[in-house]
């Protein structure tokens, strides 16, 4: 059995540009695709926080050093220039891969420099009443 886990993650990264009419759907700094070990052409689950859209795409490259995250197409209904989103990849693997697997979670600032790499996020602690 295989199981579908997180694969990568850019976290609370911020949109800056929406463009209806280009062809191609998310473009993303290459330099974030890198780090976040993501691809050209990869799918992508978005996690739009501003607004609460959630919607499935596909990633273009935007230039090297250009901190570009620009939402194309129909996604563009979805998104606004400044919002903040989350994006994410998933793989899936065996038993066994699972067991060890650990994400690649990029974490950014309003500015959308990257402010942390990590591979594991804190178990959530439940507040008192």
């Amino acid at each position: 059995m295989n199981r579908t886990l997180l694969k990568s993650k850019l976290h609370r990264i911020n949109v800056t540009q929406v463009e209806l009419d280009y062809e191609g759907s998310c473009a993303v700094d290459k330099d974030f695709l890198d780090a976040a070990g993501m691809q050209e052409y990869e799918k992508v689950d978005v996690y739009n926080v501003t607004n609460g859209e959630r919607f499935s795409t596909y990633l273009i490259l935007a230039e090297s050093g250009s901190k570009t995250l620009s939402v194309n197409g129909a996604a563009a209904h979805k998104a606004s220039v400044g919002d903040v989103v989350i994006i994410c990849t998933y793989g899936s693997f065996d038993e066994a891969e699972a067991v060890s697997h650990k994400p690649t979670l990029v974490y950014f600032d309003k500015t959308n420099s990257v402010t942390n790499i990590k591979n594991s996020i804190p178990e959530q602690k439940l507040h008192s009443v």
